[in-house]
């Protein structure tokens, strides 16, 4: 009926306030029912029926409320309350007021009010049905007694009576355990939510003080590497005639002039990538772009790649951030691969599955609990920092998708990724 699950708190409890009254709707009407083809006790059936009719109006005008998106408050969570306390008031007035054994139904709104409401309204509404209840001592219509002398008569009175605080019992019961449980399971939801909010504020810490140091690092790289390339220079011009020479002075002057590039766009596309975020392209394409790019950074890195998807092929949001991320992934691959790396992608109009397998010696037990972690890394000391796959899984993690790492039936270790995908419509 409702997608309770993405209620807020308050909206929840109406929504099973509702239902608690919709259960004692049916109730009452099975109960009016019995009472009147069995018993036939003679009371003001019509007065009661247009207690429970105009009930039931509020409990609609509540569903139809429901389906809007304005945010529930305590105070109308208090208004429903005291919209059953004066129902129940009413009924018990035209039935017999304080010597109705349905009195004890006061405490089911207060045992409410005590669960989800804050002590002021709690208060309020113990104080309503004390009032209430103290009314209805004096002031009630009294339930059909029979005057004679007849010991049978008195008896079948006083054991409806006793069935009636029973049944009291027994609907009490079962309608406060069921609220209570629910709202039991509301506080386990809302406590695994702030536990996953926690997680992912202490992520962000985490990324940004990488982000700051990654800053920092750029503007001091920037210096040694322009002196650098100063004195290759210089070293060009002093040996013209050494072609060998001249030779690896080319490639280190090229590498030094990448790797400022790099820091230049490092600092530049930091803020860049909110603006980049909108850019979209068919993900067959996003993929062979990212692994012509690897494949200039790892020339040396066998590696097989098989795709197979739906057509026409789906588009993906294309960023920095993911590229980097899924090349992070495939450079951890190409680290742990002893001879080849094994690539295959597939799809369909809603989502992309990623396989990388490597055929390097696999996953111990404490890199499968701790992959992730920041600056954890089962590398040799030297040769890693930890942080390309917990930076690649928190911006994977942004982009609505998921990186899981295991160890391959086959040998070696397996990443697999999924990412969500926009529906072609062309």
């Amino acid at each position: 009926m409702f997608n309770i699950l993405h209620q807020s708190p308050l909206s929840k409890n109406l929504h099973r306030l509702f239902l608690l009254r919709s259960i004692a709707i049916v109730a009452q009407c099975i109960l009016f029912a019995l009472v009147y083809s069995i018993i036939e006790l003679d009371v003001p059936w019509a007065k009661m029926t247009i207690v429970v009719v105009i009930l039931t109006l509020l409990n609609f005008f509540t569903w139809v409320r429901l389906h809007h998106t304005f945010p529930v408050s305590n105070l109308e969570l208090f208004a429903q309350l005291l919209i059953d306390i004066f129902a129940l008031t009413a009924l018990l007035y035209f039935a017999g007021g304080s010597t109705n054994p349905f009195i004890s139904l006061y405490l089911l709104p207060l045992t409410i009010a005590a669960a989800i409401l804050p002590w002021r309204y709690t208060w309020a509404i113990a104080g309503m049905t004390i009032t209430c209840y103290t009314i209805l001592l004096f002031e009630y219509i009294p339930l059909p007694h029979d005057h004679s002398d007849d010991h049978s008569a008195h008896l079948m009175e006083f054991n409806l009576h006793i069935s009636g605080m029973w049944l009291t019992f027994v609907l009490s019961t079962l309608l406060i355990a069921w609220f209570v449980v629910k709202m039991s399971s509301s506080i386990r939801d809302r406590d695994k939510d702030l536990a996953q909010a926690r997680e992912q504020a202490l992520h962000n810490e985490q990324i940004i003080a990488l982000g700051t140091l990654a800053a920092g690092a750029a503007h001091e790289l920037g210096t040694p590497l322009s002196t650098m390339a100063v004195i290759a220079g210089e070293l060009q011009q002093e040996y013209p005639q050494d072609e060998e020479f001249q030779n690896n002075i080319r490639i280190l002057r090229n590498q030094i002039m990448h790797c400022k590039q790099t820091l230049t766009q490092l600092l530049a596309k930091a803020g860049q990538a909110r603006t980049e975020d909108g850019n979209s392209q068919s993900v067959d394409y996003f993929l062979k772009q990212i692994l012509d790019k690897w494949q200039l950074i790892r020339p040396s890195t066998k590696f097989s790649y098989q795709c197979d998807g739906v057509q026409p092929v789906p588009l993906i949001m294309n960023t920095q951030l993911l590229s980097q991320s899924i090349l992070n992934l495939l450079n951890n691959a190409a680290d742990a691969s002893t001879n080849q790396v094994s690539i295959k992608s597939t799809w369909d109009q809603h989502t992309l599955n990623l396989e990388i397998h490597d055929d390097g010696e696999g996953l111990t037990g404490e890199t499968v609990q701790r992959a992730g972690e920041a600056f954890f890394t089962s590398k040799a000391p030297g040769q890693g920092f930890g942080i390309g796959l917990f930076l690649a899984n928190a911006n994977i993690e942004r982009f609505g998708g998921t990186v899981r790492l295991f160890n391959h039936p086959e040998g070696g270790a397996c990443t697999h990724v999924t990412l969500p995908l926009i529906p072609n419509m062309t």
